[in-house]
Order: C-alpha cells, then structure tokens, then sequence
C-alpha cells in the first residue's frame, strides 16, 4: 500500500513538473519575485561540475548570479540558453555569472553544453535536485527555472518556464 502511495505522488509530481514545462514553452514564463530561496542552504550547497569537482555557490557570492536548473530534453530550455550565453559574454566582465544546473546525467549534460556552447558553469543536479530546487525556492519542481541573486546573496527574482534573453537583461543590467 505505502510502495503504491509513493508511485501515485511520484507519478503525480512528474505529471505537474511536464504541465509547468508545457506551460513554460507556451505561455511564457512565471515569474515569482522575490523568490522563497532558502539563503543559507542555498549557499552553503556545493554541486560537482561536469569533472566532478565540488563548486560551493558560495564563490560567486559579490557577484549578480543567475542560477538556471535546465535539462537537454526541455524544449524550453534549449530555447533560453542561447540568450544566457550571449549575456554572459556581454556582461560576464561586469560581475554577471550564469551557472546552470543539469537535471540529467553528466555525460548528457556535456555532450549538450559542448554543442550548445555553453560558457558558463555547469553543475550535476541530477542527485540532489529535489532538495536544491526547494532551497532554490521552485516549489513546483518545474523546469526551466530560473532565480536571480544580486550582489549581496539575496534573491530577487525567479522564473518557471523560458526567460526571453531581453526580460533577463533588463532586470540583472539593474543589478550590475
């Protein structure tokens, strides 16, 4: 009975996540602002990057962070991306830093990043995503998403569903 319970509310939570997915693709994304991170777990996480090395959030703290959980498979995702690399190369200098968190295997994860072209970090969610995306403040557990930290460490913003590149530079050139 319990085995039972625990598949119905884990099928019930993967249908919720590919509802916010959908709506994400579709609608737009949601924005939560400020967002309910939970500061001190948040930053005293650290995840391995794609070579297994432990990154603590806490060295990109003094700098305006954007924190995108994506998957390769997430339609949604693969749409924002290209929009977050150019922003980081155009703003990285001034103390912008995106750091993506795969919610995938590392090897998948890579491969993706390598073709996409991603310059910026990349971290394996894949373990610890349910827990990071609470501390993150995603509730929902939808993807893409997306939190905004500013200089300080204090989240200003949030989004669930694809972050048009033009939103994402207005709000973080307010932070630079």
């Amino acid at each position: 009975m319990i085995r039972a319970r625990t598949r119905w509310l884990s099928g019930a939570a993967l249908l919720a996540a590919a509802l916010l997915i959908y709506r994400g693709g579709h609608e737009g994304p949601v924005a939560v602002a400020p967002p309910e991170v939970r500061s001190a777990a948040f930053w005293d996480t650290k995840l391995p990057d794609l070579g297994n090395v432990p990154q603590p959030f806490m060295q990109w703290l003094g700098k305006v962070l954007v924190v995108n959980f994506w998957s390769s498979c997430c339609v949604p995702c693969q749409k924002e991306i290209p929009g977050f690399i150019a922003l980081q190369k155009a703003q990285g200098g001034r103390g912008l830093q995106f750091v993506g968190i795969a919610v995938e295997p590392p090897d998948k994860a890579g491969a993706y990043a390598a073709k996409a072209g991603m310059n910026y970090p990349i971290l394996q969610g894949e373990a610890t995503v349910a827990q990071l995306f609470l501390d993150a403040g995603n509730r929902a557990g939808g993807m893409p998403y997306t939190v905004v930290f500013d200089r300080r460490g204090n989240a200003v913003a949030s989004f669930i569903g694809e972050v048009a590149r033009e939103r994402l530079e207005t709000l973080v050139g307010t932070l630079l």
